[in-house]
C-alpha cells in the first residue's frame, strides 16, 4: 500500500514531539517515572504515525508489540529496534499504578528516553521524505 497521501501522521509525530518535551523538562528534576511513561508514549505515538503513513489501521491499544507486528509487512526492518520497544513496552503500566513495581530512576529514565529516540529515528527515516 502507498504511503497516505494525508498529513495525519505529521498529527501524530506533532504529538508524540510533545510527549519528548515533557521528557527532556521531567528529566530535569520531575519524577523518573513519568519520563519512563513519556518515554514509552513518545515511541507509541511515532509508531502510530507510521502506521497511519503507510494507511494501516490500528486498535485501540498500548502495546508496542502490537503496533510493531502491524506494521511488519510494510517495514521488515523494524526488528532492529525490537529491543527498544521491549525496553519500553513495560511502562505504560508501571509506571502510572501503584503495585509491586520498583523505584525509577533518572537513569532509567534517560535511558527510556534513549530508547524513544531510537524510534523516533527509525520513523522519521522512513516516513518523512524530502
Amino acid at each position: 500500500m502507498p504511503p497516505s497521501s494525508s498529513k495525519r501522521h505529521i498529527e501524530w509525530f506533532a504529538k508524540a514531539s510533545e510527549d519528548e518535551l515533557s521528557i527532556r523538562a521531567v528529566l530535569n528534576g520531575g519524577a523518573p517515572s513519568t519520563a519512563c511513561f513519556l518515554s514509552q508514549q513518545m515511541a507509541e505515538k511515532y509508531l502510530k504515525g507510521l502506521a497511519v503513513f503507510h494507511g494501516k489501521s490500528f486498535p485501540k491499544v498500548h502495546d508496542l508489540f502490537v503496533l510493531e507486528t502491524i506494521l511488519m509487512d510494510v517495514e521488515p526492518d523494524i526488528n532492529s529496534i525490537h529491543e527498544d520497544l521491549k525496553h519500553l513496552n513495560r511502562y505504560y503500566i508501571e509506571t502510572r499504578y501503584p503495585g509491586d513495581y520498583p523505584q525509577f530512576t533518572v537513569e532509567e529514565g534517560r535511558t527510556a528516553y534513549e530508547a524513544a529516540e531510537r524510534v523516533k529515528n527509525f520513523v522519521i527515516s522512513r516516513a518523512i521524505k524530502e
